[in-house]
């Protein structure tokens, strides 16, 4: 049996470096929140090789006494609690006295400081977290520390870490949120000798977002400001119309620090239900404030998680700052004045133009202009004309890859009623003449003809779902955009070379957050072989002049921007990062639901869908249902 035995402090220290610190943002974390405790108005990051060979942290803080540096790099050493009282109010951001015990033990660490007034400063050399003698030194007001070689002697913790560029975006990402929850301090970024952010501390959040997050993002914001008692909410949401295709640009704040709470993003989404297409996501900027004794920060090593006493009052605070916000964009300035919080009607910046009223208000008021010959107000109703017009839509080309060539699917077209010979009202459209058909490739000759094919199309309903039956009396639903989807996919990873690309007449400047941007910087060759090319364009921008054949040049950034959150999120692995940008390479390309189909297209999905060639998307969906003949009957009571 092994005997129980205490470690050594060597090995505590070891032990609470990994909790603590993780990869060289944390690193970066820890002391940016000992600069701003110290009461820091400008604070400067350098790192040189994705912070393992060298960190430095430089403020202008409250500094350090130099008898008290050698005390600050001891475990459990603290300026900021005093009582066991203190730990249910924390209001700073740091307070467990670990982060400098644990950085100095896995690096090689000098600290420069020196307090308001002093005619010199102290310096102080840590290796392995040993400490040498504290000596006299020059240095501005305040405190620099420089980390070299981060996990020198623990190699195990090394190996983990990922490629520098992919480090240097966790540093950029973080630097960048503290910048945006303290508008008040100048946060600088110094990559390599690059200087790539740089806010300018006035105090002004959204001068803070213009700097960290770019002109195109800060451009989309609205206001939110809200207060309830103790409670209040504050900041920034990007319009419905905005929204993109991950949640890498909500950034939240609790009292001044940065967290990830689902509860926050729950109430964030929830004000857009209903405002928003399906599978965008608002981003935002917002920090909600609340008496300290009413959040527990202490639930996680790395203080990025936190518990609330009264989650719903949280809840109802950020969806209900964040709905009336949205409320209030673009009415009158008027209806803006007069609204409130009960006051939550949809309000219309075309009051000139549209007009509620009922059916015996119309038609009185047509039978006023008809008797004294004069013309309808513009505010009253346009009447309806004896006979619609028709309504020409615009078909947009698709590349439907091995469908052959270029065919043309349409968009949903507006309806009109038309009238119908029998008498019997119906819904028509007047479609534009079809493009002509080009010959079938070689590989479309394989496809069953429809006479021969063991099913049957019986439609399309809500210009999404395909509806056939098959030869055994099953009625089957297929997904179209779905199963084009994997069509495209499956295309793209048959191929071998690059991806074929269509050069742009005009490039297009695009901007990006500072992680993102440096995740798509880093990775230029990798954009080129997915057919996007693309080049640096000042801090946080990148040039785009080409983009894959498949994608629309509307959908260009946004598709650039869920390629960057995938490889934020499949950084350490390339394979799953490649079918991941293929996938979303495919959704991009692939029919949207709701665009309009010819038979041509819709009998090729139901034949790679019931031949079993597809069954998935590439992100794991779906593509069919099936209803058997019993269910239906059981359905309709037709069978007890």
């Amino acid at each position: 049996m092994p005997h129980i035995q205490q470690l050594s402090a060597h090995i505590a220290d070891l032990i609470a470096a990994g909790e603590v610190v993780e990869r060289p943002a944390s690193v970066v974390k820890e002391l940016l929140e000992n600069a701003i405790d110290a009461g820091a108005t400008a604070v400067t990051v350098e790192i040189k090789d994705g912070g393992i060979t060298y960190l430095r942290v430089s403020d202008d803080g409250c500094g350090i006494a130099p008898d008290e540096l050698p005390t600050a790099f001891l475990r459990h050493a603290t300026s900021k609690l005093r009582t066991a009282e203190d730990l249910s109010a924390i209001g700073t951001l740091g307070f467990r006295g670990e982060a400098l015990a644990a950085i100095a033990s896995v690096s090689r660490l000098d600290i420069f400081t020196r307090t308001p007034g002093a005619s010199a400063g102290a310096m102080l050399h840590l290796e392995g977290g040993v400490p040498g003698a504290v000596s006299e030194a020059g240095c501005p007001e305040g405190t620099s520390v420089i980390v070299r070689d981060l996990f020198f002697n623990t190699p195990a913790r090394l190996k983990f870490m990922k490629r520098d560029s992919a480090e240097a975006s966790a540093i950029s990402g973080l630097v960048t949120h503290l910048a945006l929850s303290h508008p008040n301090i100048s946060c600088k970024l110094i990559k390599d000798g690059t200087e790539v952010l740089h806010t300018p501390g006035d105090g002004v959040l959204k001068n803070a977002i213009y700097a960290a997050l770019g002109r195109e993002f800060t451009l989309s914001l609205v206001e939110v400001r809200a207060c309830d008692g103790a409670l209040a909410a504050a900041g920034f949401v990007t319009r419905p119309l905005n929204g993109r295709g991950t949640r890498g640009m909500q950034t939240f704040f609790v009292n001044g620090r940065l967290v990830k709470s689902q509860l926050l993003t729950a109430a964030l989404e929830e004000a857009y239900a209903n405002r928003m297409m399906k599978g965008k996501y608002p981003g935002c900027v917002l920090s909600v404030t609340l008496p300290y004794d009413t959040v527990d920060v202490n639930v996680h090593p790395a203080k990025t998680i936190v518990k609330f006493l009264n989650e719903k009052l949280v809840f109802d605070l950020v969806y209900h700052a964040v709905s009336d916000a949205l409320d209030r964009d673009g009415a009158p300035a008027a209806a803006r004045d007069a609204a409130t919080a009960q006051t939550r009607q949809v309000q219309n910046p075309r009051g000139d133009f549209y007009r509620t009223m009922t059916a015996e208000q119309y038609r009185s008021l047509q039978g006023g202009s008809q008797k004294t010959g004069a013309r309808p107000s513009a505010a009253a109703a346009p009447p309806v004309p004896a006979k619609p017009p028709a309504f020409q839509t615009r078909v947009p080309a698709v590349d439907l890859g091995e469908w052959g060539g270029r065919t043309r699917v349409s968009d949903v077209g507006k309806r009109v009623p038309a009238p119908d010979p029998t008498g019997a009202s119906r819904w028509s459209e007047t479609p534009p003449a079809p493009a002509p058909m080009p010959a079938p490739e070689p590989e479309q000759a394989t496809l069953l003809p429809e006479a021969a094919a063991p099913w049957r199309i019986a439609g399309e309903v809500l210009d999404t779902y395909i509806v056939c039956e098959d030869g055994e009396k099953n009625v089957w639903l297929i997904d179209k955009h779905a199963a084009h989807e994997r069509m495209n996919f499956d295309r793209f990873k048959r191929q071998t070379g690059p991806i074929m690309s269509q050069t742009l007449l005009t490039p297009l400047a695009a901007d990006f957050p500072a992680a993102e941007f440096a995740a798509l910087s880093a990775r230029l060759p990798l954009l080129q072989e997915f057919g996007f090319d693309c080049e640096e364009f000042g801090p946080n921008s990148l040039l785009v002049r080409a983009i894959p054949a498949d994608v629309g040049e509307g959908e260009a950034v946004s598709t650039l921007e869920e390629i960057a959150g995938q490889l934020l999120t499949h950084e350490a692995d390339a394979a799953d990062a490649r079918d991941a940008l293929l996938a979303t390479l495919a959704c991009k390309a692939a029919i949207k639901g709701g665009m309009k189909s010819d038979e041509r297209e819709l009998r090729v999905l139901v034949d790679r869908v019931q031949s079993g060639e597809i069954e998935y998307c590439p992100h794991g969906r779906p593509v069919k249902a099936k209803l058997s003949k019993y269910e239906l009957e059981k359905m309709f009571k037709r069978i007890v």
